[in-house]
């Protein structure tokens, strides 16, 4: 690309400098970079000082090599103030203002003057047309344009100017918003391969583009813009975001923007419950542990920030119970395991020959929490925690297997408790005193593997968990529990829970009765129903 020299004046200074123009063999021009914009405004505020004697350095102007038969004039300065008589002032949403007939007023003081900068783009000598720009920030931008160019592509401009009066060549723009994007967008007009053009620029500039060019009706930069979109990456959320609204604007006025959209949206008819299953299903199966372990974590956190799945067709309900359904087919490989573990043969087999079981085992438990971690954030556990409390043969089995294969089991015992003491379950009675009667003690056996084997157990959280649980029962069942978890914890000290908090409540309440009335109440209540009956 050629470069060449366009002449920028600032009213009070007679020094003229050159701002360069890329131009490209189609006679595109391209708006200069943002920073000669900004420069530019800074020197407003920057009062007038008293020139030196000597003269102002040569500068050096590069300048298009024009063909012979194409021989441009030298480009002359512009003023501010570039109206005339019979010129029409309008805006890019279609008003028309009456001529404006120039008066001269009174001139003000020089340093209450706002110098604008006048730029001027494309070639004097060939054009038919100028179109002004006059931006918010005081720029003052003079266009020297094509009129068969603009009726070719536009029709905002084809609409202004057949409501000009014949002989007028000079649109005015007040108010532009954006004057350099505004140049770039009728510039493109000039090229014949836009996609070279956009393919240069950032998704945020194209965005900018595409709404000048829906402002001005340029389909073909339009299309342009929306085939740019369809290809290039977005980086980010706050990207996609820009890139959607401004597409579903255009939806809204009837341009095709499906293959834009067909990125964010599908046509086919696939349950999102169905899609869920089937990566869950992938990960559960997966034999490469760490690729399992991240992808776990990844569905697990995307899951909590769409907890809401959608309510139509009970497709909620539909992957729950998809869930359960991969819960139970866990809970019979876990006791088929238990059941290969405890054969008495296998405790005279090799060490080689039992680590797979153990491997497997701990496999399994680790998919049964994940798929426990699921449920209790959506907030649908308390099935499970009834078909764990059921599980009579799996806890037998649990005495007879050595420790370093069953203690991941107590795991999921836990989670349980720790998610009933914290609200996240709400089980009805008589599954919290079955869970208590069925997995307390071998979670109490396997205590002290729980803490030195699993990185993730927080001791004062599963205690907590255990007491608050103990406490939910009724009083008489309170006291069962911890007499005997008791005697374990005299014995086994720091090896057992430390359920003293839960003791002191159940202390407090059986011995301190300060709710002896309500025990009254209570009993006289039961008494008058048991004569009724």
């Amino acid at each position: 690309m050629a470069e060449i020299g366009v002449s920028k004046v600032e009213p009070g200074l007679t020094k003229i400098r050159n701002v360069p123009i890329a131009v490209t063999p189609e006679g595109f021009w391209c708006c200069p970079a943002p920073v000669v914009f900004q420069k530019t405004l800074k020197s407003q505020n920057v009062p007038n000082k008293p020139k030196s004697s000597s003269p102002p350095p040569k500068s050096n102007v590069q300048k298009k090599q024009i063909p012979l038969t194409e021989k441009k004039p030298t480009v002359a300065p512009i003023r501010s103030a570039v109206t005339s008589d019979n010129q029409r002032s309008f805006t890019p949403d279609g008003g028309v203002g009456a001529p404006t007939v120039p008066e001269r007023p009174p001139r003000p003081k020089v340093e209450h003057v706002l110098r604008k900068v006048a730029i001027e783009f494309g070639e004097p000598g060939t054009s038919d047309m100028k179109v002004i720009l006059l931006g918010k920030q005081g720029y003052c931008v003079k266009l020297s344009v094509h009129k068969e160019v603009l009726l070719e592509n536009s029709s905002f401009f084809t609409e202004k100017i057949s409501q000009q009066e014949p002989g007028l060549s000079c649109l005015e723009i007040d108010d532009c918003k954006d004057v350099e994007i505004f140049i770039e967008t009728v510039g493109l007009m000039y090229c014949k391969e836009m996609k070279q053009r956009l393919i240069k620029l950032s998704v945020s500039r194209v965005l900018h583009i595409l709404k000048v060019a829906e402002l001005l009706g340029f389909n073909s930069c339009i299309l342009s813009c929306l085939e740019y979109l369809e290809a290039v990456p977005w980086v980010d959320k706050e990207e996609e975001e820009k890139v959607v609204s401004s597409v579903l604007r255009l939806q809204g006025e009837g341009i095709g923007v499906t293959p834009v959209l067909k990125r964010i949206a599908s046509d086919v008819s696939t349950s999102p419950s169905d899609t869920i299953s089937h990566i869950m299903e992938l990960v559960l199966k997966s034999n490469e542990e760490r690729s399992r372990r991240e992808m776990k974590s990844i569905v697990l956190k995307l899951l909590r920030e769409n907890n809401n799945l959608p309510s139509y067709d009970d497709s909620a309900n539909v992957f729950n119970e998809t869930v359960y359904i991969s819960c139970r087919n866990c809970l019979d490989s876990l006791l088929s395991l238990f059941k290969q573990a405890a054969e008495p043969e296998s405790t005279d087999k090799p060490r080689d020959t039992k680590e797979p079981v153990v491997k497997q085992i701990a496999l399994v438990v680790d998919n049964l929490s994940w798929l426990l971690e699921i449920l209790a954030d959506r907030q649908a556990a308390d099935e499970f925690a009834r078909i764990w409390a059921t599980q009579q043969e799996l806890a037998t089995l649990h005495s007879k297997l050595p420790i370093v294969s069953r203690y991941h089991v107590s795991n999921i015992t836990a989670r349980l408790f720790v998610g009933i003491g914290k609200g996240e379950l709400l089980p009805v009675k008589d599954t919290r005193q079955l869970l208590l009667q069925t997995w307390l003690q071998p979670l109490i056996d396997d205590y002290s593997w729980l803490q030195h084997g699993c990185r993730s157990f927080d001791r004062k959280v599963v205690e907590e968990g255990i007491g608050r649980t103990i406490l939910t029962l009724p009083l008489e069942d309170q006291q069962s529990i911890l007499l005997a978890w008791l005697g374990s914890f005299l014995k086994a000290g720091d090896n057992c829970p430390n359920l003293q908090r839960a003791f002191e409540v159940w202390w407090r309440r059986t011995f301190v009765r300060p709710y002896a009335d309500i025990q009254v109440n209570v009993l006289q209540s039961d008494s008058l129903m048991t004569s009724k009956q």
